[in-house]
């Protein structure tokens, strides 16, 4: 009888992880924040329109994107391509940012909410207890926060930051920052990340991340890199999203995605978000960004 590939994929995955322990994040050597790197970090965050961001409250997004297939067999949990096709998403901002996503697939709805120290998420409108589907939920709220909301996401909270070599995203000269959080994205005790910041105009260009808070996923590294920037009320937005596998298999395509709807100060509260389902000020779709770059 010939095993299935739900058995073998454990066993291909822990063989690539023996195999490619070069690849991934340089070994943090800081304690605290070294200056250069913060004040390179504070330089991206200016660029990308810090001022602007701090006077935002709360934030509508909408998404659409299509999912590479063979990742979503290796981790069918984190992908949930059954239910994770299109979204909306809203953040509402301050020391302690909820994140709530309504996710969209051919199975149904999917509705996570994530506050700072825990996860909800229905199927449907009905409530899972499933740890790794929560654990899931919590890593995937939590990364799509640090994707659109770049180098602000990294202003606060870093147990360590330094300043990592010179490296090129696609053409383009960057200089790294090596940052370490405890706790890290989703419910992961600490993470560590890699910031690629263009050299030119300071605006962050990848980001490179651990994703220690699902079982499934522990010692993997993933990277998102950022494209077509747009300035939407005084914030430079990246609009297209690019995540690919950097180990334990190298350059493995796992989701291209698109920013189609930004509105941003709606007047939500916590309470339009944490339910089983938005608000009906919180329920409208984002409006479709401006068609013309600026």
């Amino acid at each position: 009888m010939r095993p299935s590939l739900n058995l073998l994929l454990p066993f291909f995955l822990v063989m690539l992880l023996g195999g490619c322990a070069s690849r991934g994040i340089p070994p943090s050597t800081a304690t605290g924040e070294q200056a250069a790197a913060r004040a390179l970090l504070m330089q991206s965050a200016e660029a990308h329109g810090l001022a602007a961001f701090q006077q935002i409250d709360d934030l509508s997004v909408g998404y659409a994107g299509e999912w590479y297939g063979l990742v979503s067999k290796l981790q069918p949990t984190l992908i949930d391509a059954d239910f994770r096709q299109g979204s909306q998403e809203r953040i509402v901002l301050g020391k302690k940012p909820v994140v709530a996503q309504h996710h969209t697939g051919p199975k149904g709805s999917k509705q996570v909410i994530r506050p700072a120290d825990s996860v909800r998420v229905f199927y449907n409108g009905q409530p899972t207890a499933d740890r790794d589907a929560l654990a899931a939920a919590a890593l995937v709220a939590d990364g799509y926060r640090m994707f659109l909301t770049g180098p602000f996401y990294f202003l606060e909270g870093n147990l360590s930051l330094e300043m990592g070599e010179e490296e090129s995203v696609e053409g383009r000269p960057c200089q790294t920052l090596i940052a370490v959080r405890r706790p890290g994205h989703g419910l992961s005790s600490e993470d560590r990340y890699l910031l690629f910041i263009d050299r030119e105009n300071h605006l962050l260009r990848r980001i490179r991340f651990s994703m220690e808070g699902l079982a499934s996923t522990q010692g993997a590294i993933a990277e998102v890199d950022f494209f077509d920037h747009r300035q939407i009320a005084g914030v430079t937005w990246p609009t297209r999203y690019y995540e690919r596998l950097r180990k334990p298999i190298p350059n493995l395509p796992v989701h291209d995605w698109r920013l189609i709807g930004l509105d941003i100060n709606r007047g939500l509260n916590e309470a339009d978000i944490t339910g089983p389902k938005f608000s009906t000020k919180a329920a409208e779709a984002a409006r479709p960004i401006p068609q013309q770059n600026q």
